[in-house]
This record gives structure tokens, C-alpha cells and sequence, in this order.
């Protein structure tokens, strides 16, 4: 990651916060104690009871899925005096394994987000079913930008819908023909990570 950052990356996502915080703890003393200008992304599933230390530690997370969360968010964020960016994650294929709010529920958690006092709404978010072809992810993304434009159509304010998180390493061009403003790319950098390590 470091590397990464010498060479000009500055945007690092995590998909859990205990793992996310060793890390950015990790390139700070890995820079000399000069914390590189990193902005770190939560991109994995957030639980409420972690939702203030995701509020003070991420510049972005992408995962939001509930009013409530948005709620938790807020308060860590106001009393955390931060400001991070979220996306509503959606869940549009009902997958039993993903999580995200059914496409009904988007409109409430925006209402809750736009009233917020310390978070910035920026977008949506989808994880596709995975398939081996990129092809098969494109449907997913054209629902997930048309659900914003309805909410574009509908009042939302367009600047709060800009980012349409979406695209991973195996079908991110896709995605960014779909419309994507951000892709999530790991293994195509990184490698393919190892989960029966523990780190």
C-alpha cells in the first residue's frame, strides 16, 4: 500500500473497520510518522455498533444500507468532528449473501441522509451477483443508475447523487460504461488476497 501511495494512489478501500484501522495506522509509521494525504474508503458491510468509529476514520463509506445507520453515522461524525461522504448501498438482485437496502427503502435513508448535520451524501452503491462474464454485471449497473436518475427526477438534488459507486477489478469497464464515477479495484493491483490468512 505504501508503494501504492509513493507511486500517486491516494484512495485506499477496506471492506472491515478493525482491519482498516491497523492499516491506517500502519502507513502512518510506515511513512516516517508523515501520514501520507490518504483518504480510506469503507466499501464492506457496516454495523451499527461500529458506526462511530467508521464515522471518525473513513473519508467515504460506501456502504450504508438503513435510516438508522445513517442516523449512528451522523452522531459519531458530529461528535467526532468529521465529515464523511456515504453512498446508499442498494441491493437490487436480493442476494442472501450481500447486503445493501432494497431499492423501496432508498428514498427514506436519502431523507434521512440529506437531514443529517455532519454527513455529505454523494451517491449509490451496488456489489452485482458475481459471473464470470462482465457482461452479465451490466444490467445491474443500469438499474442502479436509473434508480438515480428517478431520484434525480423526483427531487433529490443532483449533487447529492454524483458518484455511482460500482465496477470491481474483473468487470470495472463495464461499469464505467454504465455510468460508474468510482470502481473498486483490488486484485487487479494487489493480487489476489489469501482469506485463510489472518491478518
Amino acid at each position: 500500500m505504501l508503494e501504492a501511495a509513493r507511486a500517486g494512489q491516494t484512495d485506499f478501500g477496506e471492506n472491515r473497520v478493525q482491519e482498516a484501522l491497523a492499516k491506517i495506522d500502519e502507513t502512518r509509521q510506515g511513512s516516517g510518522g508523515q501520514a501520507p494525504a490518504l483518504e480510506w474508503h469503507l466499501i464492506g458491510h457496516l454495523q451499527t455498533n461500529k458506526a462511530k468509529k467508521a464515522a471518525v476514520s473513513f473519508a467515504w463509506i460506501h456502504s450504508v444500507d438503513s435510516a438508522d445507520l445513517v442516523r449512528k453515522l451522523d452522531a459519531g461524525a458530529s461528535d467526532g468532528g468529521t465529515a464523511p461522504r456515504i453512498l446508499i448501498q442498494v441491493d437490487l438482485a436480493h442476494e442472501a449473501t450481500k447486503s445493501g437496502a432494497d431499492p423501496a427503502d432508498v428514498p427514506a435513508i436519502v431523507e434521512a441522509a440529506l437531514s443529517a448535520s455532519a454527513l455529505q451524501l454523494t451517491g449509490l452503491m451496488i456489489v452485482p451477483p458475481i459471473a464470470e462474464n462482465p457482461e452479465d454485471a451490466r444490467p445491474w449497473f443500469r438499474q442502479l443508475r436509473a434508480l438515480r436518475d428517478r431520484l434525480v427526477a423526483s427531487g433529490v438534488p443532483a449533487a447529492s447523487l454524483l458518484e455511482l459507486s460500482m465496477g470491481m477489478s474483473h468487470d470495472f469497464e463495464v461499469a464505467i460504461e454504465e455510468g460508474a464515477t468510482m470502481v473498486r479495484v483490488g486484485s487487479a493491483i494487489f493480487g489476489a488476497r489469501d482469506y485463510a490468512v489472518n491478518t
